[in-house]
């Protein structure tokens, strides 16, 4: 190889390194980005078939607020607008809006709950008391930590208080049974305040009474009482 072929050989190189130092950051945003979009539509195709809908296009279209992570890392919420036609019975309400937010946010790494998590039942008793009863997966597949598992309780009930003003406390069971901790760390074994100035109203159509018996409901949970939750170390 003459000289002169060796710097142009030199040359050429050299400009090959620099274009893919210019152009690998850029493909790997792409690759990242199109990695969220398909996990999103994976999620949204299982959601789709495994969870019932209780959307109604009928219902009037509200301003919802949901809170999901900020994104900060600092362990805050952020409250995101969406609009949907939501029920007025408080009880459809609370699970459309649930629901929603079980869904998770558009950037799933603000999400606040276990993309695996559903809402199995939700009831309202006739104090404001509400029982919120989710899967398994709310509990098993939340990172294991006070932080996360605050996170994921105060996104359910500050988008009950900000959409659902009937309800004024929370009993959160998993799979129909009262558990201890959430995932190790938060106590469940209290209800969560939701909104304590909101005064106890009639009871939601569908409502069983506190005497039925309801696989969901166990006597524990009929008869909670208020108190604030504690952290457990």
């Amino acid at each position: 190889m003459t000289p002169r072929w060796r710097w142009w050989f030199l040359g050429a190189l050299f400009l090959a390194v620099v274009i893919a130092a210019i152009y690998l950051p850029i493909l790997r945003r792409n690759i990242r980005q199109a990695a969220k979009l398909q996990q999103r539509s994976e999620e949204q195709a299982r959601r789709e078939l495994t969870q019932p809908t209780v959307i109604n296009p009928s219902d009037p279209k509200v301003k919802a607020k949901l809170f999901w992570a900020s994104g900060a890392d600092d362990g805050t919420l952020s409250a995101v607008t969406v609009e949907l036609p939501l029920s007025k019975d408080p009880v459809l309400r609370s699970k459309q809006v649930l629901n929603t937010l079980l869904a998770g946010p558009v950037d799933t790494e603000l999400r606040t709950l276990p993309p695996d998590a559903a809402l199995l039942a939700f009831y309202l008793l006739p104090d404001g008391t509400a029982i919120g009863d989710f899967s398994e997966a709310l509990a098993t597949s939340i990172p294991s930590g006070i932080e996360s598992e605050q996170l994921a309780v105060d996104s359910i009930t500050k988008t009950l208080e900000a959409n659902v003003p009937q309800v004024r406390r929370l009993k959160i069971l998993i799979h129909g049974q009262e558990v201890e901790t959430l995932a190790g760390h938060l106590d469940l074994s209290q209800a969560f305040v939701v909104n304590a100035n909101a005064g106890p109203g009639p009871r939601a159509a569908g409502l069983p009474s506190p005497s039925a018996a309801t696989p969901a409901l166990t006597p524990a949970a009929a008869t909670v009482k208020l108190a604030e939750p504690t952290r457990k170390p």
